[in-house]
């Protein structure tokens, strides 16, 4: 039996066939619309969205919601809605789904609705940003500076550190940041989204913050889609009432990820390594709907695992283009326990020119580069002949260098439970001052473990006397 579209604007088919989060329907007639919300199942329970037309008789639909009970003949119904979410100031101190439905137990908050599908802002209305960004945390501030309506990404493997330095971010940049904080997970993991949720009630900031859920339990469409509504969210914040957004992201991948699971059940060919073929244009549609206007900004921290610690995964390539600051976590400095494990050799952002971040703070940042270089060079030699083998300039650049990583170590506020250290916050010029000092041997007589997790330079000479 097929279904067709009835006088009152609604569509109706039946279910042909359930394929894990892929659903087939048929219909009689005019078929619904790409993107259209279709609902299937006793009492509609399950959620589909029609994501590709097979022919004039049949839509194949991701489901948003579990399909387990669906069956082949099941009724399915449709009116031409498209998946929306709430806008506007009720939502925050609030947790939502990719549905805009409130998951935090309080009543729904009366709110406008928009569509998520919308196209991003044309280029006559965006904005160049020119201007920095800081965190307080000091590598990233004075190696991989951030963009105030840019987007950072923060790229490592399983277990480096990438939401341990979300969550910092957040608690650093909440309080100072006047506008509004919308945290997007994707594929979170449900004791990370309720550790996150408890952090930011307990530290004050989440009545200035929207909190938007595809947890990693749910189907690869809900995972999908869940950014759609945060960035849609994010857009009226910025349009709307000319606020500011910081957009946080948990994890790309994760979005990536249910692309790609899609993809093979809708039975479109792999491209490269088993990722989908539209991987290209689907982060694009996402991302590019991040940007700046004449009214206010969204600045984007976003997360991004990297399969196997390789930078040159398709996934990792591809969410590269869309930056404007890398910062990439190693999985070598986090086993030397220098923690933030960012690589200062190959974190890098287009915000670091004298332009932007001065004279003083780009040539310290250069030099401290070159010096940390020049010790990845010589570990080999010392390794196999010893640091006695290096001439006095060698030896002295090796020494700085160490000094340096140390010094870009800090102890966080949100690990401070792990750690038994209270957090520090760094102003970049009290950074760039303690590298250029720690460059001018000032600090050549002190053990290198007095500049181990500091936060300003001047707190070392407390622990001089430390071996």
């Amino acid at each position: 039996m097929t279904a067709s579209r009835t006088g009152n604007g609604t569509f109706e088919g039946v279910v042909d066939a359930v394929r894990g989060g892929v659903v087939d329907a048929s219909f009689d007639g005019e078929l619904p619309p790409l993107r259209t919300l279709l609902r299937a199942g006793p009492q509609g329970a399950a959620v589909l969205e029609a994501a590709a037309h097979l022919d004039r008789a049949r839509v194949r639909c991701i489901a948003l919601t579990p399909v387990q009970g669906l069956a082949r003949g099941d009724v399915v119904r449709g009116e031409g809605r498209t998946l929306e979410a709430p806008v506007g100031d009720a939502l925050l101190g609030r947790v939502f789904n990719v549905f805009g439905d409130p998951i935090d137990g309080k009543p729904a908050p009366e709110a406008e609705r928009h569509s998520v599908h919308a196209s991003p802002a044309p280029l006559s209305e965006r904005v160049a940003g020119e201007e920095f960004f800081p965190t307080g945390i000091k590598v990233i501030d004075l190696l991989a500076p951030l963009e105030r309506g840019g987007k950072a990404g923060m790229f490592g493997g399983a277990g480096v550190g990438k939401t341990v330095v979300i969550t910092e971010l957040i608690n650093n940049m909440a309080g100072r940041h006047k506008g509004v904080s919308i945290f997007c997970g994707i594929g979170e993991r449900c004791r990370e989204g309720e550790e996150l949720y408890r952090d930011m009630v307990d530290s004050g900031v989440m009545a200035s913050t929207v909190m938007v859920f595809g947890q990693m339990n749910e189907p690869p469409g809900a995972r999908f889609r869940v950014g759609l509504p945060a960035m849609t969210m994010a857009e009226h914040f910025r349009d709307a009432e000319g606020r500011d957004v910081l957009l946080l992201i948990d994890n790309i991948f994760r979005f990536i990820q249910a692309g790609m699971e899609l993809s093979g059940l809708m039975g479109r060919l792999p491209s490269r390594l088993g990722y989908q073929p539209t991987m290209a244009t689907e982060l694009a549609e996402l991302e590019e709907r991040i940007s700046s206007s004449r009214r206010a900004a969204i600045t984007s921290i976003q997360a991004v695992y990297v399969p196997a610690d390789d930078l040159t995964d398709p996934s990792a390539v591809h969410t590269f283009a869309h930056l404007s600051a890398s910062i990439v976590l190693s999985r070598k400095r986090a086993g030397e326990g220098l923690y933030p494990a960012v690589d200062p050799l190959q974190s890098s952002s287009r915000m670091l020119s004298a332009d932007v971040v001065g004279q003083r703070h780009y040539d310290v940042a250069r030099e401290v580069r070159r010096t940390l270089a020049t010790y990845e060079e010589l570990k080999d030699i010392i390794a196999m002949l010893g640091l006695e083998e290096l001439s006095r300039d060698d030896r002295r650049t090796v020494f700085r260098a160490r000094r340096l990583e140390r010094f870009l170590t800090q102890p966080f506020f949100t690990t401070r439970h792990f750690t038994g250290l209270d957090g520090r916050m760094v102003d970049p010029e009290k950074t760039v001052e303690g590298c250029a000092r720690i460059l001018d041997d000032e600090f050549a007589d002190m053990p290198e473990s007095a500049l181990y997790m500091i936060g300003e330079v001047d707190e070392a000479h407390g622990r001089g006397g430390a071996s």
